[in-house]
């Protein structure tokens, strides 16, 4: 039987002309198109799967924070759960009267104000975030302390008129700081603050207020305690007037002992030579102009100011070096005496020339006297007014544990 011949077509691969290998390129290009294209697909969706759940998550963490704030216990004090949203509008509170009333010096309290309060250290052991913390904690026990005797008491305030000068103030510093209403709230109170979520701490704040002033009426003290009050304490009440001329010398720090020495020297032949020049009779101004320097003369040369001449200052408000020979008991008015003053290098010429009560004063003693016992009926109510760090977040506290531990334990 003659052998079968197979064609070769079906044992060997036809060879590919030059157009059909393009042609099987470009099918294996577009099979490679089209998985690259489900696999961009597929990170696509991934992608936005993720983008969605960060979204999700920051919102989630964001309402999650601000309901924090406004809904859970911050800290509790006696019997008042305080919100981070109340503590944080005494705080800020507390932080800005602060600011305001010591402006002028807190460069000497080595405070700035543009860097975070916890990261500046105000004493061993305690930040000024820490001292605010402090000062905070203590006007929110004074406040409740003060709103819940006033309740008990069955006081009552109508805090209408009160409330709305407040807002139109509110308004009109947003206006002057060129901010909106709702911008200043959260400035001044803090960053979940709003007209509506403080008012009721304004309020109560307002309520304390004037239980306060109604208890510094009810224990306002009698004449005759404001004068025992006197008596007591002439120096804390007294006023003087007097005369003075200061003598300073031209040092630097990189002087020397000697330096320093012969400059005091000189300064003080010189307030001698004023002080015998004014017991011989010679007007005490006109030594003044005598002695003061160029820039400095112009001040005693005016006709309409006795410049060197001192009225109605209290103890408290003269210099150390002087105010203790000023009043004195027996000082008569002509008295002169030469005071070194070894801190500024200086000398100063003082005449005395009179010391007196004067009895618009009464009213302040009485104002004094009336805060003292307020104060201390007011500490009396706070005792119980303990503090529960809820969140952790004040650590003075944990720093006066620690500072009190280390004492009793080197007792």
């Amino acid at each position: 039987m003659a052998k079968k011949n197979t064609p070769e077509t079906q044992t060997q691969q036809k060879a590919q002309t030059k157009y059909e290998r393009k042609i099987e390129a470009r099918k294996q290009q577009k099979i490679k198109d089209q998985r690259q294209e489900k696999m961009t697909k597929a990170v696509a969706v991934l992608i936005g799967v993720v983008f969605i759940a960060v979204v999700a998550g920051s919102i989630a963490f964001s309402f999650m924070k601000k309901n924090a704030v406004l809904n859970q216990t911050y800290v509790k004090i006696g019997d008042h759960e305080l919100t981070q949203l109340e503590y944080d509008y005494y705080y800020q509170s507390t932080v800005n009267n602060y600011l305001n009333t010591y402006a002028s010096i807190l460069p000497y309290f080595g405070l700035d104000t543009s860097r975070d309060f916890d990261e500046q250290e105000y004493m061993d052991g305690m930040t000024w975030k820490d001292l605010f913390d402090e000062m905070t904690v203590e006007q929110i026990k004074q406040n409740k302390a003060i709103a819940d005797d006033a309740a008990r008491t069955g006081f009552t305030y109508d805090t209408s008129e009160d409330y709305e000068n407040f807002v139109n103030g509110i308004k009109e510093a947003a206006d002057a700081a060129g901010v909106s209403v709702s911008e200043y709230y959260k400035t001044s109170f803090g960053a979940y603050a709003t007209e509506n979520n403080v008012a009721a701490f304004v309020k109560e704040s307002m309520v304390a207020s004037a239980y306060y002033d109604k208890m510094l009426e009810q224990m306002a003290p009698s004449d005759d305690d404001v004068q025992a009050e006197y008596e007591a304490n002439t120096k804390d009440y007294d006023k003087v007037d007097y005369r003075s001329f200061t003598f300073t010398a031209d040092l630097t720090e990189d002087d020397s002992e000697e330096e320093i020495s012969a400059a005091m020297d000189e300064l003080k032949a010189k307030a001698d030579a004023m002080m015998k020049a004014r017991q011989a009779g010679k007007d005490f101004e006109e030594l003044c102009i005598e002695n003061a320097s160029e820039a400095n003369k112009v001040n005693y040369e005016d006709a309409e100011t006795e410049y060197c001449l001192s009225e109605g200052k209290y103890y408290s408000g003269i210099s150390a070096y002087m105010a203790d020979w000023l009043f004195e008991d027996g000082r008569t008015e002509g008295d002169l005496t030469v005071i070194e003053d070894e801190t500024s290098h200086a000398y100063y010429v003082v005449e005395f020339v009179g010391r007196y009560y004067d009895e618009a004063d009464n009213e302040n003693i009485a104002n004094n006297l009336a805060g003292q016992s307020v104060a201390e009926y007011i500490d009396g109510l706070t005792v119980d007014y303990s503090v529960t760090d809820v969140k952790g977040e004040l650590k003075y506290l944990t720093v006066e544990t620690s500072n009190k531990e280390e004492v009793e334990s080197a007792e």
